[in-house]
């Protein structure tokens, strides 16, 4: 057992290493480094872009955040990630401003993050693609390299929020695109429209996701009724053409029950899909809200809001561990201390 004296020289022995600030222990009062790497579609209108631009300078006043454009984009992602990494962030969470987590893009980005094990099949598609941002109607296709179908470099811990689902935020912004558009709620069916997936499991769950968002948005309102749907616009060709005829199926009996559909995308932003919308019911009578989720500063506090849970219990302490070269380091600096108090 070491006495207190030989305790007291070991200590004074290695001081030129806590002097150097080398492998230094955590501060218990500091906080830990938590980056945030905001994943977006992108869009084909620079103010698409621009708006998740703004949600990052937000979100950038609370913890370092980055932005990657595209649909499960690796060079897009491993680039944030090394913005973030070069800004000295010890985790990264990532949150996918998307309407839904329910969906092959989410998916590959989960395998693309180290967070799924196997990639998924739809994931070359992505991979191959030449899109830029990934916004649609850019796409183009390219020969894949060996990175290409590997995960992202990246040497701290990962963790993922979910997309925007059923959040009410979500909720409360969506009901203040209908009440904008409004003029008589007791006469006015809402219809909230979202883009959709391919799958019809996944489809499944969005509806479900969209159903509570109703749910929620009925509870505090006068309208007749709020229904929704997905158009699933990147489907096979039946499967658009039979959610164009529930479209304009809740629309005409809308109108025969004297009431006025008011629609309410389910995007993030416009850019684009919301003209497809109009064109799908082309001859009925409708109202569509002015915009989109975006502009609206709520988006920034939903993803804060997202972020808080993945770095409760971290906020007193760094998560990395010592590099393996500083505890080499410290091994020497103590077995050179021992070596002089024997000595």
């Amino acid at each position: 057992m070491m006495t207190a004296n030989r305790i007291q020289r070991r200590t004074f022995l290695m001081m030129p290493l806590a002097a150097a600030g080398l492998c230094a222990a955590p501060d218990p009062a500091a906080p830990s480094r938590t980056g945030v790497l905001l994943l977006a579609h992108g869009g084909r209108l620079a103010s698409w872009d621009q708006e998740v631009n703004r949600i990052a300078a937000e979100v950038d006043r609370t913890y370092p955040a980055e932005v990657a454009f595209g649909m499960a984009a690796r060079a897009n992602i491993q680039a944030a990630i090394d913005r973030l990494i070069a800004r000295r962030i010890s985790r990264i969470v990532a949150v996918p401003l998307f309407i839904s987590s329910h969906s092959s893009v989410i998916r590959s980005t989960e395998w693309l993050l180290g967070l799924r094990s196997e990639m998924p099949a739809e994931y070359k598609l992505f991979a191959s693609m030449s899109h830029g941002h990934g916004a649609h109607g850019a796409h183009g296709h390219h020969a894949l390299s060996d990175d290409a179908l590997k995960p992202v470099k990246v040497d701290v811990p990962v963790t993922m929020t979910s997309a925007i689902n059923r959040h009410p935020i979500a909720a409360d912004i969506l009901m203040d695109r209908a009440r904008e558009i409004s003029r008589d709620p007791s006469k006015e069916v809402v219809v909230l429209v979202a883009h959709g997936p391919n799958s019809d499991d996944d489809n499944a769950k969005w509806l479900e996701d969209l159903a509570a968002l109703a749910d929620r948005m009925q509870e505090r309102t006068k309208f007749a009724r709020i229904d929704y749907l997905t158009v699933r616009d990147d489907a096979k060709a039946e499967v658009r053409e039979k959610a164009k005829a529930e479209f304009r199926a809740l629309v005409e009996k809308a109108m025969r029950e004297g009431h006025h559909a008011l629609i309410v995308p389910v995007l993030l932003s416009y850019g684009g899909i919301e003209e497809g919308i109009r064109k799908r019911l082309e001859g009925l009578e409708f109202t569509m809200a002015t915009q989109a989720l975006l502009p609206d500063t709520r988006i920034a506090t939903w993803v804060l809001e997202s972020v808080r849970p993945h770095v409760q219990g971290t906020s007193r302490q760094l998560p990395n561990e010592a590099p393996a070269a500083c505890v080499r380091l410290r091994k020497r600096f103590v077995a050179r201390a021992d070596q002089e108090i024997a000595e």
